[in-house]
C-alpha cells in the first residue's frame, strides 16, 4: 500500500469524515456525498436505474454515522442512521475521490 491511500487517522467532524493519510494529506467528505456514493452491490444497483439512494422515506431526515470499522488494510465500513450498512469504502476510492484544491488541480 502506498503512503497515498494509507490512512493515519480517521475523525468525524459533526458532518463530515476527515481521513488523513500517511503523506500528511487530509481529504474531508460529506456524510451526505458519501451515502449516495455508497459501493455496495444495492446502491450501484439504484443509481443505475437511477433511482434516489438517499433521503428516503422513511428513514430520518438528518443523515449520521451511527458506527464505522476497519475492513482490514482494505477500507472502511460505515453504519448510517438509515440503517444501511452494507458499503465498504476502499482507501483507493476514498484518496480518487478527494475534492480538495489540490487533488482537483492534478
Amino acid at each position: 500500500m502506498s503512503l497515498e491511500t494509507e490512512a493515519r487517522s480517521v475523525d468525524l467532524e459533526v458532518d463530515t469524515l476527515v481521513v488523513v493519510w500517511a503523506d500528511e494529506h487530509v481529504s474531508r467528505f460529506g456524510l451526505v456525498e458519501l451515502r449516495r456514493r455508497c459501493t455496495c452491490a444495492q446502491c450501484r444497483e439504484l443509481r443505475q436505474r437511477g433511482e434516489m439512494i438517499w433521503p428516503k422515506p422513511g428513514v430520518p431526515e438528518t443523515l449520521e454515522l451511527t458506527g464505522a470499522e476497519l475492513v482490514g488494510g482494505w477500507g472502511l465500513s460505515l453504519r448510517w442512521n438509515d440503517r444501511h450498512e452494507t458499503g465498504i469504502y476502499p482507501w483507493e476510492t476514498l484518496r480518487a475521490w478527494c475534492r480538495c484544491e489540490l487533488c482537483t488541480r492534478s
